[in-house]
């Protein structure tokens, strides 16, 4: 127990290293998709049955004694109705193989026309991207705030961290705004060790101070500010940014009256010549922000509030804002999935199943709009390693998604695997799940109401057909 107090606050005190050692995670590259497909698979359509022969048929000769008795009339008879079965099972034959031919001439075009469409929609996709990519470096004021987002997105952080961003381009000056969530202060672990007590044969636990846990959390907020100056400055493509300020919030309650509030607790602005001049891996965070002249709460554990060096709110009369992925915050009540980018649905995915008991989330998206996630389920006796694929379709789901599931499911030794669609799966599908026995299904009725059940979320999936009847 421990030792697991102490990887939180190691893992806190290097937020600042881990993040100045990788670089971001999102590029133009890494945007784009490739057309991948299975090769064609025509079943058992391309092995022609075998031909009838005669000899199959063909009546054996009497012998010499037996044409003695009148066999030689016999064989006659029987090799005529030897023949007629003969050229009727030849008949058979031909049909049978031109009904094969035309079959496998169908499934062959079904599977060409998938190719071309799945090619045509990557070709789309990427030519979106390449036009986002345009934008960008035009210093469209959207395209800039939007691009940057997705990298603080898709900033990796430990548990109990929120991602969620807002984001403002201003061109004149070239300066990006960023607004973010900060941790609340339950992320600083009150207890500082456990030990055992003999005489009681029990253990204590031993608490942290408060002076201490206000110290940690001045460093956790020190860090975050220069981790996504940092972040910001380093994914820049085309130093499109000379300026980036940060304003750090908490949402929390105030302690006097109970109601909610959002205090700023950090204001940094830097350009980009004075942030390069950090040594940010040998530096003092806290120290650093006075260096910057930042506007740093003198007790953010206390949530006393500070003036953002650049007011957000004030810039929204101004600019368009983009905002990060807090997507169950941000859904209506009848929000379509089918309508969600790709990172929406990622992260409403993310949200669904955190909130079903799942932990340890870590995701990457798939190159058909979906998502691949593996997260573990701490429950004692069902728990462990659990593969999740998600799918976000609006046409089924076909029986080699749930057979690549099952084989990511051997090749990391996962104790179960799901497969949550906004369509549906074939009955192929769902009896390969059932023999396997450790595949869940979940089409989209079922995706619905887990929303609404978890998330309180009445969504809408927009099928262009009702899903077939399971009948």
């Amino acid at each position: 127990m421990t030792s697991d107090l102490q990887s939180v606050i190691t893992e806190l005190e290097s937020l600042l290293t881990v993040g100045t050692g990788r670089r971001p995670g999102l590029s133009f590259a890494s945007l784009k998709r490739t057309v991948e497909v299975h090769p064609f698979d025509p079943g058992d359509l391309d092995k022609p049955t075998p031909a009838p022969r005669w000899d199959q048929f063909a009546p054996r000769p009497p012998g010499a004694f037996g044409r003695l008795l009148g066999g030689a009339a016999r064989y006659e008879q029987e090799e005529a109705a030897a023949r007629q079965k003969y050229e009727h099972r030849r008949t058979q034959y031909a049909a049978t193989e031109v009904d094969r031919l035309r079959r496998l001439d169908m499934r062959r075009n079904a599977y060409d026309q998938k190719v071309s469409e799945t090619a045509a929609e990557v070709q789309r996709y990427n030519t979106e991207v390449e036009e986002f990519e345009r934008d960008i470096y035009s210093g469209d004021s959207d395209a800039v705030a939007q691009f940057f987002t997705l990298v603080l997105d898709a900033s990796p952080y430990p548990d109990g961290f929120p991602h969620q961003t807002r984001a403002i381009y201003r061109p004149e000056a070239k300066e990006l705004v960023v607004e973010y969530e900060l941790p609340a202060q339950t992320v600083i672990p009150s207890k500082r060790h456990y030990r055992y007590v003999q005489t009681r044969d029990e253990i204590d636990s031993v608490e942290r101070s408060i002076k201490e846990i206000k110290d940690r959390y001045a460093r956790v907020v020190a860090q975050l500010a220069l981790r996504m100056l940092h972040e910001v400055f380093t994914a820049d493509p085309e130093t499109i940014i000379e300026v980036a300020t940060f304003n750090g919030h908490v949402s929390t309650k105030d302690r006097a009256t109970g109601q909610p509030i959002r205090p700023c607790l950090i204001s940094v602005s830097a350009t980009r010549e004075r942030f390069s001049t950090l040594v940010l891996t040998d530096l003092d965070p806290v120290a650093c922000l006075k260096h910057l002249n930042a506007l740093v709460s003198p007790h953010p554990y206390d949530l006393e509030a500070v003036r953002p060096v650049v007011d957000f709110e004030a810039l929204l009369s101004q600019y368009k804002f983009v905002e990060g992925m807090d997507v169950v915050a941000s859904m209506d009540s009848r929000s379509d999935l089918l309508k969600m980018t790709p990172t929406e649905f990622e992260h409403l995915v993310r949200h669904l199943f955190e909130a079903m008991g799942m932990k340890s989330w870590v995701t990457q998206a798939s190159k058909d709009d979906g998502v691949d996630a593996v997260a573990v389920n701490e429950d004692p006796v069902f728990g462990g390693l659990c593969i999740i694929q998600a799918k976000r379709y609006s046409k089924a789901v076909g029986i080699e998604s749930v057979r690549a599931l099952a084989g990511v499911m051997e090749d990391k030794h996962a104790t179960k695997g799901i497969l949550i669609t906004t369509s549906w799966v074939g009955k192929d599908s769902r009896d390969f799940a059932t023999r396997h026995g450790r595949i869940q299904l979940i089409e989209c009725e079922e995706v619905k109401y887990l929303c609404k059940e978890h998330l309180g979320l009445d969504v809408l999936i927009s099928l262009p057909k009702p899903p077939p009847s399971r009948h």
